[in-house]
């Protein structure tokens, strides 16, 4: 056995390269119990981010159900989800193209359902009495004002649509019960985001399918309703968070008005896409159900009468898209080692198995760092969370005396989560010799209501102090060089790089990946899901614009002094081109290193294979000349404006 190499770090040579990451990674989701069949979505780099519904069916044959050219993917809120239903085998799917709904029956090719208009359609419930679709409907026909959300029924036969419910600004959830007598839904209005508050509505279906008797059961303005699901026995549950943490409620037991089993810990992720389901029912008496706590994630079986949470020994540290089928339940996992999976549990033997993997690789676990989870001082007295990733190659050391670069992720959202979920990316990092802080800043989801609401208000001040706090806490305890810190984010977390970059010095180099530099803009230039966040972020616009102006990047290139790299869908309609292409120009005239990678085709995160290889290659680039070191493999250069080679 060798002794390992010893280089500097960030020369390391991995075997974990953009081409293994893009040509062996596929994105899963969306898994779902069709009888004994599992449907789950394939997100595929390798042709172009197309997303392909594919069957396991119980004698273990794996099918592809809709081929080329369909791309399985819903516009609606611009984010998507729940593009896709089946029953008894039939396979309704929302095409990205055209937007128009699909019918597939068995053994035939798919015709469109829907007529080819501005509607776009997602979370879809099949009512076999009336023969027709329950759905979220968004309507884009309008030229003067913004799309029209409403939930509508679709019939199957003529195609034919029919609204049920419209006059809020926001729809997701119709749910139908088991005997096809009521339906549940929610809704929300500006300025409100679904983890806001929402309301949990209830009405009865009258024989000629129409809604009588409509009354709110849940929710307000300021209590989140999600996930409204029946019971086998007709009984309706849902998670809400008016206790401080999103915990399973029965409707039944609202005038108990407490939570069904009450735990420090969160029942559900925010509902930035339609679709997701965190808890399934098994039986009458035992739902099956994953949570978070201290931003690990858990999968219990809870029995109702006794009110008894017993958790399943399983290796999963993320977890989700979790549905039932009896005793047999399938979700989405992944563990710190393990690739996102779709995982098949049969609860009577205690077993599991496989059923697809996003990444077929074989590589030492010597190449891999495991994460660490931190908690760290930030300001107001408060402490924040993150998972470090130290530099991990089994081949390498490094020269006595030097620290590692680090690397800061500030994720998106910013009402989402870093976990320690198995991530090829990261690893790529690590494996060449850099640290990786995922930081769990204040305003991420997992830590309870008042930690989320700490960015209220607060946008680009709480996440950039945090990032940065994080940074400092490694750097003070000797783990990482403080003269090589970079911080790289998309979205919101592109936001979070900028300002952290522009109002602070910790950070010697940035990556921004579709990232805000003028919230300005923002708010007046973006889709309607996302056109009223602001005003819990950072305040009313144009009321508030002073603050705007103030947290701005594009507004003080003055201050910002390191080298930024900008990474740009050319189709984004979340975070429009303008904002990285502002940003460039400003620094480009002040002087300060800068390189720009625009993609023609992509959107609001890349798809497409070349694009997330050679953005991913390029990065590590930029940090190799900005912090001055030799990469071990020969990547292709970048143009980096007003640097001297």
């Amino acid at each position: 056995m060798s002794s390992p190499t010893i280089a500097p770090f960030g020369s390391w040579k991995s075997p974990i390269t953009s081409d293994l990451i893009v040509a062996k990674s596929i994105g899963l989701g969306g898994v779902f119990f069709d009888n004994n069949d599992v449907y789950w979505l394939e997100g595929r780099p390798q042709e172009k981010g197309r997303n392909v519904l594919v069957k396991y069916s119980s004698d273990g044959q794996i099918t592809e159900i809709t081929t080329q050219p369909f791309n399985v993917r819903t516009r609606v809120h611009e984010y998507g989800g729940g593009s896709f239903l089946v029953s008894n085998g039939v396979v309704y799917f929302v095409n990205f193209q055209d937007q128009r709904l699909y019918q597939k029956l068995p053994n035939e090719e798919a015709k469109p359902l829907t007529p080819d208009n501005q509607f776009r359609y997602a979370d879809f419930i099949l009512d076999n009495a009336h023969n027709r679709l329950i759905s979220v409907c968004e309507d884009h026909s309008f030229i003067d004002r913004e799309c029209e959300n409403k939930i509508v029924a679709i019939d199957l036969t003529t195609g034919e649509i029919n609204t049920l419910i419209e006059g809020d600004d926001f729809y997701s959830s119709p749910r139908l019960s088991p005997d096809g007598k009521q339906l549940a839904w929610i809704s929300w209005n500006h300025p409100n985001m679904p983890w806001d508050g929402t309301k949990l509505w209830l009405g009865n279906i009258e024989s000629d399918g129409s809604l009588k008797d409509i009354k709110w059961i849940a929710g307000d303005i300021d209590e989140s309703i999600n996930e409204p699901k029946w019971s086998p026995d007709c009984q309706l549950y849902y998670v809400s968070d008016k206790s401080g943490w999103s915990n399973l409620y029965c409707y039944k037991n609202q005038v108990n008005n407490v939570p069904i089993f009450p735990l420090t810990a969160e029942f559900s992720y925010p509902h930035w896409v339609f679709g997701l389901s965190t808890y399934t029912f098994i039986s009458e008496e035992e739902i099956i159900c994953t949570y978070t706590q201290d931003g690990r994630w858990y999968l219990g079986t809870l029995n109702i009468p006794d009110r008894q949470l017993s958790i399943l020994e399983l290796p999963y540290s993320n977890i989700a898209s979790l549905h039932s089928h009896g005793n047999k339940v399938v979700f989405i996992g992944s563990s710190t080692i393990d690739p996102t999976s779709v995982i098949y549990l049969d609860l009577n033997l205690s077993q599991t198995k496989i059923l697809k993997t996003s990444s077929n690789i074989d590589l030492d676990y010597g190449y891999f760092s495991e994460p660490e989870l931190i908690e760290f001082p930030t300001e107001n007295g408060l402490n924040a969370y993150a998972w470090y990733y130290p530099p991990q190659n089994k081949d390498y050391s490094f020269p006595d005396g030097e620290l590692p670069p680090l690397l800061v992720k500030s994720h998106g959202g910013p009402t989402a989560a870093a976990n320690p979920s198995f991530s090829l990316k990261i690893q790529y990092w690590t494996s060449r010799g850099f640290g990786y802080l995922d930081v769990n800043y204040g305003g991420s989801i997992g830590f309870g209501k008042a930690y989320r609401q700490r960015l209220d208000k607060n946008w680009g001040v709480v996440d950039v102090n945090d990032c940065i706090n994080g940074a400092k806490y490694l750097v003070n305890q000797g783990k990482v060089d403080g003269d090589r810190l970079a911080i790289s984010g998309g979205s919101a977390g592109g936001y979070t790089t900028l300002a952290a970059l522009t109002f602070d010095d910790t950070f010697k180099a940035g990556a921004s990946y579709y990232g805000v530099s003028d919230l300005e803009s923002l708010a007046k230039d973006t889709h309607k899901f996302e056109s009223r966040y602001l005003d819990r972020l950072i305040g009313k616009y144009p009321e508030e614009k002073e603050i705007y102006e103030q947290r701005s990047p594009i507004n003080f290139t003055n201050k910002l002094n390191c080298p930024v790299i900008f990474f740009q869908g050319l189709e984004d309609k979340v975070v429009p081109p303008n904002q990285a292409e502002m940003m460039l120009e400003s620094l480009t005239k002040k002087g300060i290193p800068v390189a720009y990678v625009p993609f023609e085709g992509e959107q609001h995160g890349f798809r497409q294979a070349d694009n997330i290889k050679y953005a991913l290659d390029s990065e590590f680039y930029f940090y190799s000349r900005i912090f001055k070191f030799t990469t071990a493999e020969t990547l292709q250069p970048i143009t980096i404006l007003n640097y001297d080679y």
